[in-house]
Parts: structure tokens; sequence; C-alpha cells
């Protein structure tokens, strides 16, 4: 079942990126500002928020059978994402993103929480395992696009093709494990007594710390890559092959895949607090490193930024676990559900902030700013770990 979720996650968040993948694309055929380019990828994660909030609003992924909800979100992603295909329209390239993101809201957490109701003493292995999938299934269009000759039309349609194919593989071979989660009939204070408990605010807050980071660094390293080519050929320097810069980006995305797997398995060995103190230190540490690599040598950047990729996410499932560990066991499909959206919502703010440190200082420092984050994450999880004391 654990295989099943992760191939299932895997095709479903392939929807993701497609907007960043294609960027280039768009941008050239639209004119785009980076600013406006930023929106392709900015209107998935305000969709996702929006999708979160009316769940965790709701309650559905307590109410609604997890299965289910998967399924018919990844079916409706797939559908919503298929206008990018077609459209001569940046207004409706962002409604469609944003509409895919609504239903990812449907993907994401349901998965987390169907991994947990198998495992119990490794359950921080197997929602890292899930999570670890997630990240490859979103870095696959930069894969797909760094095909020569690949179009907008036949990266939109294979995301589409993968977000179907993950709902029909849930949909007809997922059941629940030993160890689900009772369902609950909706209730208004269900929202209010996950935010009381203590433990929960300081998972929430060290998540929010990682979410700082970690998807401006997933939308804008293609960009960085490529901004970093061209002024290292300005100084002299040979050009890379042409399919360099989205590979690369497929890698650093995709390393994170392992980093989560790592850090599923460093957590049941080591605690869950001290593994994401660990990832968010290494993490912070490559967002204020990279810039000195930028404009030189593949040799020097390309380490850095891989490293980068696997700590800045090998963390992110261990923050769920603490979620669902820190809550009743009624409420912890709203408890995560409530996490993501306000960590996505945080990204939206973020992704915008990197451009725009670009543009006043230079693409060499315009991830330097993002080590914050880690910084107020670390906090956060230390003081969680002394009130387990």
């Amino acid at each position: 079942m654990l295989g099943l979720l992760a191939v299932a996650e895997l095709l479903g968040m392939a929807l993701w990126f497609v907007g960043s993948a294609a960027g280039p694309i768009l941008q050239a055929r639209w004119a785009l500002t980076p600013g406006a380019l930023a929106w392709l990828t900015n209107a998935v994660q305000l969709g996702f928020v929006l999708g979160t909030a009316a769940s965790a609003l709701l309650n559905l992924a307590d109410v609604v059978p997890s299965r289910r909800l998967f399924a018919w979100s990844a079916a409706a992603g797939a559908i919503a994402n298929l206008p990018l295909a077609f459209t001569d329209s940046f207004a409706v390239a962002l409604l469609s993103r944003l509409l895919a993101g609504v239903c990812l809201a449907g993907v994401y957490p349901p998965a987390m929480k169907m991994a947990a109701t198998w495992f119990r003493a490794r359950r921080g292995l197997a929602v890292g395992i899930i999570v670890g999938a997630l990240t490859v299934g979103k870095a696959a269009p930069y894969l797909v696009q760094a095909w020569p000759g690949t179009s907008v039309a036949t990266l939109t349609i294979i995301a589409s093709a993968c977000a179907l194919i993950a709902s029909l593989l849930v949909a007809t071979a997922y059941h629940d494990g030993p160890f689900a989660f009772p369902s609950r009939p909706f209730a208004w204070t269900r929202l209010r007594d996950v935010m009381s408990a203590r433990r929960y605010r300081l998972a929430l807050g060290g998540y929010l710390g990682h979410m700082a980071e970690l998807y401006s660094f997933w939308t804008w390293i293609a960009m960085f890559f490529a901004t970093s080519e061209a002024a290292r050929v300005a100084r002299g320097g040979s050009a890379a092959p042409s399919w360099l810069v989205g590979t690369l980006a497929f890698g650093v995305i995709a390393a994170g895949g392992v980093g989560c797997v790592w850090g599923g398995l460093a957590s049941d060995r080591l605690g869950r607090e001290r593994l994401v103190v660990r990832a968010m230190a290494w993490s912070g540490a490559c967002a204020l490193l990279i810039g000195a690599a930028w404009g030189r040598s593949w040799w020097l950047l390309a380490p850095i930024a891989l490293v980068w990729g696997f700590f800045v996410i090998a963390d992110s499932a261990q923050f769920s676990v603490l979620v669902t560990e820190s809550v009743e066991p009624a409420a912890v499909g709203t408890a995560l559900t409530l996490q993501v959206s306000l960590g996505f919502l945080l990204t939206t703010i973020t992704i915008q902030l990197v451009p725009m440190l670009a543009e006043a200082f230079g693409w060499a420092w315009a991830f330097a700013l993002l080590a914050l984050g880690p910084l107020a994450g670390i906090a956060s999880i230390r003081q969680l770990a002394k009130s387990a004391r």
C-alpha cells in the first residue's frame, strides 16, 4: 500500500510545476515580466491555499474518506490543468493553474493521512517516502521540458494523464490500514481545538520556517541556473549544453525525494525534533553559500544546489508526523490540512520576494534572505523539544 500511495502521489503531483517548467516558453510567447512569470507558480500556491483552507474549515479530510477525496481531486486536477495546453491567454493560464492548485488540496494532505493508517512505529519513514514521491513528482515537469522540442501542450497533457492514472490507482486499489483514524461528523470547533494545542503551534512554527524557504528555492532555481550560465559565458566560459539547466533543475528537486527517505529513517532513529533541526541548519547554510557560486563553474554550483535540494525538504514529512502526534486522532486530517494551508499561504509571499531581491541586489544574492526561514524554524522546534521533556 505504501508503494501504491507513493506512485499515486508522484503521478498526481506532476501537475504542480507545469507552469514553472513551461515558464521560459510562455515568457517569450507573452512577453512576461519576472513578476508576472512568478504567478504561474503562485496561482497554484494560492489555489492550494484556498482548497486547503476550505477543506480545514469544513473538516473534509476527517469527514470524507481519504480514498474518495484523493481520487476525485486528482481527476478534477487533471481536467483543470488542460487549458494551459491550448490557451493563448495569460489570464486563462492563471485560472487553470489556480483551479489545479485547489484540486491538489485533496491530493497532498489525504495521502499523508492514508500512509499513517498503515504505520505507527515507522510512521516517520512512511510519510517521508510519500513526501519524497511527491517531491519527485513535482520535479517531473522540468525533466519533460528538458527534452528537445517539448511543447507546452505536450508537457501539460502528460501531467494531466499522470494525475488521471493516480486517481484510478487510489480509487481501485487502495484501502485504509489497521491504524485508521476514526471519522467524525463536522464540527465548527475542531479548527479551534487544533490551534489550542501548544505542541501543534510549535510544530506549525517550524513548518512555516521550512516553507518560507522551500518553494522559493524550487520555483526560482532554474532561473538562478540560467542567469548563472549567462554570466559565466559572458566572462568567457564555454556554453553548456542546452538541456543542462532543465535537467539539473529536475535533479535538484528530485534529490529531495532521496532526502525525504533519509529524513524518515533518521527521524525514527534520532527523533523528529533533532532531525528537523539538522536538516534546516544544512538548508539555511546552502541558502547563504550558493550565491558565491553564481556565474562560476558548474562543478562548483551544482554540488551546492544538489546538497540544498537534498536537505531543503528532508525534514518536511516529519513536521506532518509531529502534527499527527500532537492532536487527537479525530482531528488529524483537519490539523494536517490547516498546516499545509498556512504554509502554502506563506509561500505566495516568498516566491514573489526572490525576483524582487534579484532585481535589487542581483541573482547572486537573491536566495540569501531565505536562510531566515530555517533559522526561525529551528527556534520553534527547539521549544517543541523542550516541551516534550
